[in-house]
């Protein structure tokens, strides 16, 4: 792993302890321009991790608290009347910013889960007709809690698809669980943080990660796996050419954080399941498979050539 980023996985696991895993797949999403989801039962760490990433990549940060009662205005800003100067000023939101933490993000309503969709797709916004840019790089990480729970509206098909992956951390193991409860609170901990990494920095292993070779043969391997999607009978949908595309970048990445040039079917494989598995649903008969199941599936079929 190139050393920048390794001093960063470092720090982020003196804070998320026993994660090493779901740490390296999230940088591995800021690596690869994308925007990570978070998902889990609440108390695992979601917002903490977040709170490390940010800080640890030299990043200016925001943080939106989603409620039910949140507007799209709350995250994008509003336009105020000036009397002195006799005209209506725009006062930027909090998602102008490098790093938006969307915080259990299923718990607001589609109407406000919606003012992100331009801003993740297009790193603009449009308010009160008027085109603003953000600020780069701009990534948002967004934290969930299960569906089933409570007060939770489900995010939509087309707003999953902008994030490049999607992760869960669960339950820590004894020995990690042991040494958080005999460790100093994780709060004082971030407080402690200082950044392993500059803006600047980050955008050129951005651009290096774009330079990892993909041979061929993977983007046949690649291309096998999404036509698969499209064509067997396991799948509500296919994958679509930005869930290719993000399964490519990603795996760019994973070979980049492993110091090589160019990319294994392996590296795919490791990928692939934060990648595709919020992407797609069971038809037919595997009406209650689990998208872990698919995912699997869908490896066993499709042979690397």
């Amino acid at each position: 792993m190139p050393s920048q980023i390794n001093a960063v996985a470092e720090q982020i696991n003196s804070i998320i302890l026993g994660k090493s895993q779901q740490i390296r797949l999230a940088i591995a999403c800021l690596l690869a321009r994308g925007h990570l989801l978070i998902e889990d039962v609440p108390g695992v760490g979601k917002t903490t991790l977040a709170h490390a990433i940010a800080t640890s990549l030299g990043l200016k940060f925001q943080r939106i608290q989603f409620t039910s009662d949140l507007l799209p205005a709350d995250i994008l800003g509003v336009s105020v009347y000036n009397r002195d100067s006799g005209s209506f000023e725009f006062h930027p939101g909090p998602v102008f910013t490098n790093v938006v933490l969307a915080d259990e993000v299923n718990r607001a309503t589609p109407r406000a889960q919606s003012a992100l969709l331009e801003a993740m797709e297009e790193n603009q916004v449009t308010t009160e007709g008027e085109t603003r840019p953000l600020p780069r790089p701009f990534f948002v990480i967004a934290t969930q809690n299960p569906s089933h729970q409570i007060g939770t509206f489900p995010l939509p098909e087309s707003q999953l698809d902008r994030f490049l992956m999607r992760i869960e951390l669960g339950y820590p193991d004894a020995q990690a669980e042991r040494a958080l409860l005999n460790g100093i609170d994780r709060r004082d901990l971030l407080g402690r943080l200082q950044p392993r990494l500059e803006p600047e920095g980050l955008a050129q292993l951005q651009r290096e990660v774009q330079q990892v070779h993909a041979s061929p043969a993977l983007l046949d391997y690649l291309q096998a796996l999404v036509n698969y999607t499209r064509q067997a009978p396991y799948f509500e949908h296919g994958l679509s050419p930005r869930a290719a595309l993000a399964m490519l970048h990603g795996a760019r990445a994973w070979a980049y954080m492993d110091d090589r040039k160019h990319v294994l079917p392996e590296d795919l494989q490791t990928v692939l399941p934060a990648i595709i598995a919020h992407r797609l649903s069971p038809a037919g008969d595997l009406g209650g498979a689990s998208r872990s199941d698919l995912v699997a599936r869908l490896l066993q079929q499709v042979a690397i050539p």
